[in-house]
C-alpha cells in the first residue's frame, strides 16, 4: 500500500526546515500556534486542571471525563514529541477521543521536557502520576480496577519504562500498556532496522532527523543504553502488563515497535501488535481524523476491555 493520499498531500506542503540547530522554544510555540480553539474541541463531561501532589514534585495533569459517575477506570496518558516537544494543549485532542471512546477517566500528564529538565524528570513525573492516580480520591474516583498507561511515540517510551520500573517497585496496579509507534530504542542504529531505511526520507518524520530531536534528551543524561531510555533494551520482560503496540507502515520507527511486541509475546506477556498501512508516524495525533485511522481509539477501547 502507498502512503495515504491525504497524508502525501499534507507532507508535500510542509516548508523546508531551517538550516542549523534546532530551536526548541521557537518550536513549542509553533506547536502550540496550531492547537484547535476549544469551543471546536470533542465535549465531554468534564475536562479539569489539576496539579498532582506527587513524590516527584508538583506536576499539572488534565483530568477528562467522559460521563458523570460514581466511580471510573483510569487510563493515565503521556504525550510524544521527542522528549522536548508537547503539552496538554498540543495533545488535548488525543486525550479527549480516548475518554469519550474508552469511557475511561483519562489523566494526561504535563511532564518535565529536556532540555531544561535532564533525564529522568520527565519519567519520574509520568511514574509518579501513576502512583498518584491511585491514590487520589477527590478528582478521580478510581475504581480500583482498569489503570491503563498510553503513550505516542516518545509518550510510548515513557509508557514501557513506567511499566517496567513499576514492575519491578512491585508495583502490580497497571492493567494495561497501549504504545503508540513507540520508540524504543534510542542509539538508532539504520543496520539494525529495516524501517530506518526503507523508511528514511519522504514519509513526515525522517531518520536523519531522529538524532537531533532527541539529542536534547539524551545529552541531558538519558543514555541509549539504559532500559528506562530505550525500553527494548531490557533483557527480561517477563511479568509486564498486557500490550498494544501500534505501528504505522511508513514510520522508520515501526520495525522496533513490532520486535518489542514480539519480545513481550515470547515473554508470556498476552500482546497485540497492530500495524496501520498507509500511515506515517504521528498518524494518532495528526491524522486520526481520516477514517481509516479513527479506528485506532475504538481498538484501544476493544483492548482495554480485555481483562
Amino acid at each position: 500500500m502507498t502512503l495515504h493520499p491525504e497524508i502525501a498531500t499534507f507532507i508535500a506542503g510542509l516548508p523546508t526546515p531551517p538550516e542549523g540547530p534546532l530551536d526548541p522554544v521557537a518550536m513549542r510555540a509553533a506547536d502550540e500556534a496550531h492547537v484547535a480553539p476549544l469551543e471546536e474541541r470533542l465535549p465531554l463531561h468534564a475536562v479539569d486542571d489539576v496539579t498532582a501532589q506527587t513524590a516527584s514534585g508538583e506536576v499539572p495533569v488534565r483530568i477528562y471525563t467522559p460521563v458523570e459517575a460514581d466511580s471510573y477506570g483510569v487510563l493515565v496518558y503521556f504525550h510524544g514529541g521527542a522528549f522536548f516537544l508537547g503539552s496538554l494543549e498540543t495533545h488535548d485532542h488525543v486525550a479527549r477521543s480516548l475518554a469519550k471512546e474508552t469511557g475511561l477517566k483519562v489523566v494526561s500528564v504535563g511532564y518535565r521536557l529536556a532540555p531544561e529538565a535532564a533525564f529522568p524528570a520527565g519519567l519520574d513525573d509520568c511514574y509518579a502520576v501513576v502512583r498518584w492516580a491511585t491514590e487520589e480520591t477527590g478528582s478521580l474516583a478510581w475504581d480500583g480496577t482498569t489503570l491503563a498507561l498510553a503513550g505516542d511515540s516518545s509518550g510510548g517510551t515513557f509508557v514501557a519504562a513506567v511499566a517496567a520500573r513499576a514492575h519491578d517497585d512491585g508495583f502490580h496496579r497497571i492493567t494495561h500498556q497501549v504504545l503508540y509507534y513507540p520508540s524504543l530504542d534510542l542509539d538508532f542504529d539504520v543496520d539494525r532496522y529495516a524501517s530506518l531505511r526503507e523508511n528514511a526520507v519522504g514519509y513526515g518524520m525522517e531518520t536523519a532527523g531522529l538524532k537531533p530531536f532527541n539529542a536534547f534528551y539524551v545529552d541531558s543524561g538519558a543514555d541509549p543504553a539504559d532500559p528506562l531510555v530505550s525500553p527494548i533494551k531490557r533483557a527480561d520482560l517477563t511479568g509486564l502488563p498486557p500490550a498494544l503496540v501500534v505501528t504505522a507502515e511508513y514510520d522508520p520507527l515501526r520495525d522496533e515497535g513490532e520486535l518489542y511486541g514480539r519480545r513481550l509475546q515470547e515473554a508470556g506477556v498476552e500482546s497485540t501488535v497492530s500495524r496501520y498501512e498507509g500511515a506515517g508516524h504521528g498518524f494518532v495525533q495528526h491524522f486520526s481524523w481520516i477514517p481509516e485511522y479513527h479506528g485506532v481509539f475504538a481498538q484501544t477501547r476493544d483492548f482495554l476491555g480485555r481483562r
